[in-house]
């Protein structure tokens, strides 16, 4: 571990007086006993009378680190790279530290420092890899998980990391991994589901409707897997299709607010206003945050020619994803209906804006988020 190597590596950096000092081999002497608290306060104190050691600094970082005081140990490692920066295995201790405190963003730099250092460091490699995937930069974390995934086909965790990574990236790398995990489990519903938010993902959503007819079939009763179903159902306009497996959802939990207001949104494209605003207002007391709900309520309320409640509803609309151009649409009409030309003028001008509308995918409808990393020990 680079870290036994620090310390042992601290005498090189000591002067010839410093080294028949008691207090480093005090310190080092409390290490070896497991007495950590010791040995910090023993680092701390010959820090204090040594302060341009920098060598002594990153042993007290490496102490602090053994007794999982990661957020002290960060300017420890700072100041000894401040004195020193090519003080051998630094940066990953403190990309290690900043990592361990879940502080993905800041463990980058450090990371990325050890890589370039000893760019045939795995530890170095799968740290920056799954420190971007903390960050939601997936594609840097496909980059950096791929090469060290294939070296460890049996690691499981970290090709299922790597799995995710590349599905939030919208990279064809998902359905390898995907498949190999229904290689492994073949029978597996979570790995249907998986590969059917892959290809969905990809543009492939007949396919997805597959994996996900398949995983319902498995596990009828599972959670979600009826709502994704639906949702891909509904995306290619399969509304009755889509209707049944909501329903289905509904059955195992009548709360689940988003497959209520997909029914809410089917029954508005067939007319059946009161209906629609029945489902719709349920699912937003059980999920105020759903944009298609204040969606669709604003355009049917503009129909209804009831212009405030319409304008409330698509403004709270853009306010929860102002990347939507429908959502501008509805408003730059209802502006107009309401006799005010420049708002709608300005409505329009971000619908041309937003000219590549940014198409819902069952992914982001049924996680939200990606999942966290595993606990690291």
């Amino acid at each position: 571990m680079k870290k036994w190597k620090l310390i042992c590596v601290y005498f090189a950096f000591l002067s010839p007086s410093l080294v028949s000092a008691q207090t480093p081999a005090d310190a080092l002497a409390l290490q070896q006993q497991g007495k950590l608290a010791e040995a910090a306060a023993a680092w701390r104190t010959f820090t204090q009378h040594n302060p341009k050691d920098a060598a002594a600094f990153a042993a007290w970082g490496v102490v602090l680190s053994k007794e999982e005081k990661y957020q002290e140990a960060v300017p420890a490692y700072k100041k000894a790279l401040a004195l020193n920066p090519k003080l051998p295995g630094i940066q990953l201790n403190l990309g290690i530290a900043e990592f361990k405190q879940g502080r993905f963003q800041q463990a980058l730099a450090p990371l990325r420092a050890a890589l370039t250092a000893d760019p045939q460091s795995t530890q170095a490699r799968t740290l920056l890899g799954l420190s971007f995937y903390g960050a939601k930069r997936f594609a840097e974390a496909v980059t950096q998980l791929k090469p060290v995934a294939e070296l460890d086909p049996d690691n499981t965790e970290l090709h299922r990391v790597l799995a995710q990574s590349c599905l939030w990236a919208k990279d064809s790398c998902a359905l390898e991994e995907y498949r190999r995990i229904l290689q492994q489990n073949p029978d597996s519903p979570p790995a249907h589901m998986l590969l059917g938010e892959a290809l969905d993902g990809l543009g492939r959503t007949p396919e997805a409707i597959e994996e996900f007819q398949t995983a319902v079939k498995a596990a009828p009763h599972e959670p979600n897997i009826n709502f994704g179903l639906g949702f891909l159902y509904w995306k290619q306009h399969q509304y009755e299709d889509a209707k049944t497996a909501f329903n289905n959802e509904l059955a195992i939990d009548p709360n689940q607010a988003q497959a209520l207001a997909y029914l809410g949104d089917i029954a508005m494209k067939s007319n059946n206003a009161e209906n629609a605003v029945n489902l719709l207002k349920k699912a937003a007391q059980l999920k105020p945050d759903l944009r298609i709900v204040h969606a669709d309520l604003g355009a049917i309320y503009m129909e209804q020619k009831r212009y405030p409640d319409a304008l409330a509803a698509l403004q709270r609309a853009i306010q929860l994803d102002p990347a939507q151009p429908d959502t501008h649409f509805r408003l730059g009409r209802l502006h107009q209906a309401m006799g005010n030309a420049a708002a709608a003028q300005r409505e329009f001008a971000k619908v041309h804006e937003l000219h590549k509308k940014a198409e819902d995918d069952v992914l982001e409808k049924m996680s939200g988020a990606p999942p966290p990393l595993p606990t690291q020990k």
